[in-house]
């Protein structure tokens, strides 16, 4: 993943059902389609206090990217997927999924 600074983020206000059944649909591909289903593993519910995102709750612990902890997944307003990440410190680190994580995702 694409580390970026959050100044260059425009997220969505609202995400539409499309969207938001697209966001889950990603996340469950990008983990390897598990199983379990995505809604055991990963549960992920509509929010859009300060943005529009799919957002898991504190007590879910999937780690990402090294020693970062999941907590969203949104889009840009320019259709750009985003990885939202909470470091060791628990600072959070916003992620651009790239053209190739995206489509390893879809080959699987």
């Amino acid at each position: 993943m694409k580390e970026i600074t959050i100044d260059k983020l425009i997220f969505k206000n609202h995400l539409s059902m499309i969207e938001q059944y697209s966001l889950k649909d990603f996340m469950f591909k990008w983990l390897g389609s598990p199983e379990e289903g995505l809604d055991d593993l990963l549960p992920l519910t509509y929010t859009d206090q300060v943005f529009a995102k799919m957002e898991t709750t504190t007590e879910t612990k999937i780690k990402i990217h090294g020693e970062e902890t999941f907590r969203y997944v949104t889009i840009t307003e320019d259709n750009q997927i985003v990885i939202g990440g909470l470091d060791p410190n628990q600072e959070l680190k916003f992620r651009i999924v790239s053209l190739e994580e995206r489509l390893k995702s879809y080959r699987n």
